[in-house]
């Protein structure tokens, strides 16, 4: 395993977490957004990010302490209330330090909204996997996820939902986590 790998490992798992029943976002909820994801979506801004990686777009987002402590049922029933959307993205910050929070809210809005579920995530699908626990367990709710970190160098405005050439689209299978194909 790569060093790299190995810190992306520990950056999951050491990451602070919010009180249970809580999540910390960067930001209020979005509604009709179809930028992050495929059809009208609403998209949780997620508070923490341990990459740092330069160039980013929302760097007031890698603040542990930053942005605004709320209970997850308060974020569900907000949710409730946007008419029209088919799903839900989870940006940031980034949304697998809080992988528990983000999973709760994935299971509402699949079981009560019938929506699908996507996220973006700076550490690869590969590093989450290694990291298991919580964050696997996010992962597996998943229908799509956008991995790896932004690289400026590799920064290309043409890739549909990604900045950089290095991330990828990775379209999932509910419940197992299995890539089933990639953009």
């Amino acid at each position: 395993m790569a060093d790299w790998d190995k810190i992306a490992i520990l950056k999951i798992q050491s990451a602070p977490q919010p009180p249970e029943g809580m999540i910390r976002l960067s930001g209020p909820l979005e509604h009709d957004n179809i930028v992050n994801g495929d059809g009208l979506r609403a998209v949780v801004w997620t508070q923490g990010c341990p990459n740092h990686c330069k160039g980013c777009q929302n760097p007031e987002t890698w603040d542990f302490e930053a942005g605004m402590m709320i209970e997850i049922d308060e974020i569900c029933k907000r949710l409730a209330e946007f008419p029209g959307q088919t799903g839900l993205t989870f940006c940031g910050g980034e949304p697998f330090v809080q992988p528990a929070a983000c999973k709760k809210i994935a299971d509402y809005v699949r079981k009560e909204l019938g929506w699908d579920v996507w996220s973006f995530s700076g550490f690869t699908h590969e590093q989450i996997k290694a990291a298991g626990g919580e964050a696997w367990e996010f992962l597996k709710s998943l229908d799509a996820l956008i991995d790896g970190p932004f690289i400026l160098s590799q920064r290309d405005l043409s890739l549909r939902y990604r900045g950089s050439k290095n991330q990828r689209l990775l379209h999932l299978e509910l419940g197992t986590g299995k890539i089933l194909s990639i953009e």
